[in-house]
């Protein structure tokens, strides 16, 4: 009777306040329902925006103790594209990414904090250009469970944030084409552990 009312009591918990019955799982980028986009002002005339084809990353996520999960994103800072191969080289050259000599941007959390019942903040280490800032994402969790047509565990989120290009080292023509970038990362993820 102890073991069924403890089982009960768990059953409780778990549904109230969102934990998992899992420990911390361990997920991978699907790469195929995944993006990285950046947009900026361009003379106050429009909103631009430009995506990174290449990248990957890993979540360790403990929905328990939010707090001890962790992010992981790699990018390849040639795989940038806008739409105008033009462009592309000239964000690509030494006045902007230098993609030849700093191929590779990185994110790593250094922190999770809840601030939802699905959302959370991450701040972690930004590093572009080798340049290395703190930034903080703003994460919601779409989804976590068993995927509904592959039938393995899955998770879905979305995390915002805006950085000053400068800060990179990417400033030319500040600030009549905006110093704001917004970077919004949204991914669909398959677990590993």
């Amino acid at each position: 009777m102890k073991s069924l009312f403890r089982h009960v009591a768990t059953s409780f918990v778990v549904a109230c306040f969102g934990l998992s019955a899992y420990a911390a799982e361990t997920f991978t980028f699907d790469p195929g329902h995944s993006q990285v986009v950046f947009s900026w002002n361009h003379l106050g005339l429009s909103e631009q925006s430009g995506k990174f084809a290449g990248f990957g990353g890993e979540v360790t996520l403990d929905e328990a103790a939010i707090e001890n999960s962790t992010v992981r994103v790699e990018i390849v800072a040639e795989s940038l594209q806008t739409g105008n191969p033009e462009f592309d080289g000239h964000l690509r050259s030494d006045e902007f990414f230098d993609v030849t000599v700093h191929p590779d941007i990185s994110f790593v959390s250094t922190s999770v904090r809840r601030t939802g019942p699905n959302t959370a903040e991450i701040a972690g280490d930004l590093t572009i250009r080798g340049v290395t800032r703190p930034v903080t994402l703003d994460a919601q969790l779409n989804f976590i469970g068993e995927h509904p047509t592959k039938g393995h565990r899955a998770a879905g989120f979305k995390a915002t944030t805006r950085v000053l290009r400068s800060d990179f080292g990417l400033g030319a023509f500040a600030p009549l084409v905006s110093d704001e970038i917004d970077i919004v990362i949204a991914t669909e993820l398959a677990a590993t552990s």
